[in-house]
């Protein structure tokens, strides 16, 4: 076959091909609208299931509600139901069942008898003062109070107590039982063993501490700077002298105030004065070295704070 027919015959066929491709889509066109309207023919469930069978990945709109938190309840600690019981207890009496004690510990202990004592008995504890609680399992507790007489002399109960959950119920579960006192602990080696005999610290001390417990003059003076921290008010006290002041550090102990910024730790034992006494007193503070003086830091039972805080 010559050259020119074979490229008469390829351009003849192109369209062919061409034609046969259009007429193929064509028919794909035709039979997906007929899919499309049978599903709509035979209702909504056949719409429904060709719409599911179709992957669509749906993400879920972000919440304006917070999240809420859980918290844990601490046990509630049962120790003044058991003080106010033992102390209602101790001062009524079976002979006087109505009287207001004798009502009250039975309302907190039912079933629980009432002392009964003489007439020559001692009379009832000045005070009663919880010492120790202990939690026990199913929400009982061990409670251990101390009565105190006024010929001095203690007395020692364990009290059985049990309380629901969230502190809003109580009741004594048994009589009180009168038990040992606690032994003594020994006392540890104090850590304030460098003594300051004298000098600018213990001067700092005794001219800061005669003001926050007087209120004579401005507390802040002796402040370094951002401590805040309030005087004792009403001032409970008339005077105040240093008895004894120790240091934690050697450097509290030098001749001359340090560079500026080295901080000691000193325990001053005081002796306050007012118009019925002198009481001894003793007072944690931390001091800041600062231009050649000694500044309070903080007064380390709480009261100071850094920064603005009061």
């Amino acid at each position: 076959m010559s050259p020119g027919k074979r490229a008469s015959q390829s351009e003849a066929a192109a369209p062919v091909a061409a034609g046969v491709a259009l007429e193929a889509m064509r028919r794909r066109v035709r039979l997906s609208r007929l899919a499309v309207w049978a599903v709509i023919a035979a209702g909504p469930v056949a719409l429904a299931v060709t719409v599911a069978s179709t992957p669509t990945t749906v993400e879920a709109a972000p919440s304006d509600k917070p999240t809420a938190a859980r918290t844990e309840v601490a046990p509630v600690d049962p120790g003044g139901y058991a003080q106010l019981f033992v102390s209602a207890w101790l001062r009524s009496s079976a002979d006087e069942a109505t009287s207001a004690q004798a009502r009250l510990a039975q309302s907190m202990a039912p079933g629980v008898e009432l002392p009964q004592p003489t007439a020559d008995a001692p009379p009832a504890p000045r005070s009663v003062s919880v010492l120790r609680t202990a939690q026990r399992a199913g929400g009982a507790w061990s409670v251990t109070v101390a009565a105190q007489y006024a010929d001095g002399s203690i007395r020692y109960y364990v009290v059985p107590v049990v309380a629901n959950g969230t502190g809003t119920s109580f009741a004594v579960t048994g009589a009180p039982g009168v038990v040992a006192g606690p032994v003594r602990a020994a006392v540890p080696k104090s850590r304030y063993d460098v003594t300051v005999a004298e000098g600018d610290l213990p001067s700092a001390v005794g001219e800061f501490l005669a003001v926050y417990l007087t209120g004579a003059g401005d507390v802040d003076r002796y402040l370094a700077p951002g401590v805040k921290l309030a005087p004792v008010s009403p001032a409970p006290y008339s005077a105040i002298s240093v008895q004894q002041v120790s240091a934690v550090e050697e450097t509290a102990a030098a001749a001359r105030v340090p560079a500026d910024g080295t901080q000691v730790h000193v325990l001053a034992l005081v002796e306050a004065r007012d118009a019925v006494g002198r009481w001894p007193l003793a007072y944690e503070l931390t001091l800041t070295a600062r231009s050649g003086r000694w500044d309070i830091a903080a007064l380390d039972s709480g009261a100071a704070q850094g920064g603005d805080a009061r």
